[in-house]
């Protein structure tokens, strides 16, 4: 007599739910895997990822260097990263016809420069390996299964869906993404595990009623961005906005610093060098040389650091040196305002913006009480989790979903070998 086909339910239809569903269907032949998603729709975030375009993974090739994106999981990435990394990222895309390009700053995407490209790849697959999928299934209690001679099914899970539908399982992935809000959670804390409370992570900041404002589009190459009155600080290309202040610099400022913005309330005092190979002693012997070099020439039309016109002339205007002023004549105050506002200006931080639809939970299900080589729960037999719904988020980049490919596969490799079949 042929034994029943055990069955796997994924939940969740983003990046680390879809690709264990179409691993685990792929490696394991004898699963029935079905995919369940609360929304109405598939692979959202893989859809708005990069501008459209999804950004992939990122072109590092060092787990040393890679963990150092994670301001949470580090450690337990550190050894998942040896079960699948960036370079299983790429074969894996390339082995379904989907080559990745390398991008100056590291991201990679797509050739086509579509983030279409990746969502047909996995519907492909789901298609191929015959995933099941249920949308508009929202899972609400996960209950264990009674073993008894009077039970219809040797399933080990009962999961109960919002409309009234009951699905079993043998194996459930978790895989829901982040939340964020704690008490979205608690279905979750009833099977056992403990939750590091979610706050979001990877936004910008909001700057009301500052006249910056007016520059928006100007960004500059490279500044360090720093917290008042913390040690936390970031660097990196900086984007003024018509709300205040984006691009990688304040977006890895806001993952770095996530826990203490959110007691913060998202009320603080941002610092900017805007020329963060100066600071203020250093560039007050810079300026003490321009006013003999460039003596005769105005310093509006003179910028002598390389920064966006529109912003140099901007800076000139908040340290009241007039359109006509030379080099030579600066006086003493004015170039010191002008110190003070190049290496250590302020902005005071009112509220924060989600940062293109691409946002990260920091929290989620706590890492010790997690297998780093299954993936599988600790407390649970059968249990496992991928993606964001675990305390693991990185900066931009490619990162976050990296972490999404590992856990995935690393929970779609493991399900169903013969360790996990004895409950």
């Amino acid at each position: 007599m042929t034994e029943p086909k055990k069955t796997l339910v994924v939940i969740g239809g983003g990046a680390a739910g879809f690709f264990c569903a179409v691993n685990a269907a792929r490696l394991h032949p004898n699963l029935k895997v079905i995919l369940v998603e609360k929304t109405s729709k598939l692979l959202s975030k893989v859809k708005v990822s990069g501008g459209g375009r999804c950004n992939v993974t990122h072109a590092c090739f060092s787990i040393a260097d890679m963990i150092k994106r994670y301001p949470r999981g580090a450690s337990f990435l550190k050894k998942a990263f040896h079960h699948f990394f960036t370079t299983d990222t790429i074969e894996w895309f390339k082995q379904r016809n989907v080559v990745l390009k390398t991008e100056a700053d590291g991201r990679m995407f797509p050739q086509s420069n579509t983030s279409q490209t990746i969502i047909d790849c996995f519907l492909k697959e789901a298609d191929k390996y015959n995933v099941e999928i249920k949308l508009s299934a929202d899972v609400k209690e996960i209950n264990s299964t009674p073993k008894s001679k009077n039970t219809t099914t040797n399933a080990n899970f009962l999961l109960k869906l919002s409309n009234g539908n009951q699905l079993y399982a043998d194996y459930i992935c978790i895989a829901s993404g982040g939340f964020s809000k704690s008490e979205q959670f608690e279905w979750l804390k009833q099977l056992g595990h403990s939750i590091e409370s979610p706050v979001p992570s990877l936004f910008t900041f909001n700057i009301p009623n500052n006249t910056i404002t007016q520059l928006m589009g100007v960004s500059v190459e490279n500044a360090v961005v720093k917290i008042s009155g913390t040690k936390l600080l970031q660097d990196g290309p900086l984007l003024i906005t018509h709300w205040g202040l984006s691009g990688p610099a304040a977006l890895k400022l806001s993952a770095w610093a996530a826990r203490e913005l959110a007691v913060m309330q998202y009320s603080c005092t941002l610092m900017i060098n805007w020329l963060p190979s100066y600071n203020e002693n250093s560039l007050r012997d810079k300026l003490q040389e321009l006013r003999f070099q460039l003596a005769a020439q105005k310093i509006i039309n003179r910028n002598p650091f390389a920064l966006p016109s529109r912003l140099w002339e901007y800076f000139l205007g908040q340290c009241n040196i007039k359109a006509d002023s030379r080099w030579a004549d600066l006086p003493s105050k004015e170039q010191n305002k002008l110190i003070k506002t190049l290496c250590a200006q302020e902005f005071a931080v009112k509220g924060k913006t989600t940062f293109k639809e691409e946002f990260v939970t920091a929290g989620g299900i706590q890492l010790s009480e997690v297998d780093v080589n299954t993936m599988q729960s600790k407390m649970v037999p059968g249990l496992f989790f991928a993606g964001e719904i675990l305390n693991i988020d990185g900066v931009t980049g490619g990162f976050n979903f990296q972490n999404a490919w590992t856990t995935g596969w690393i929970v779609a490799h493991n399900i169903n070998s013969t360790a996990l079949q004895n409950f």
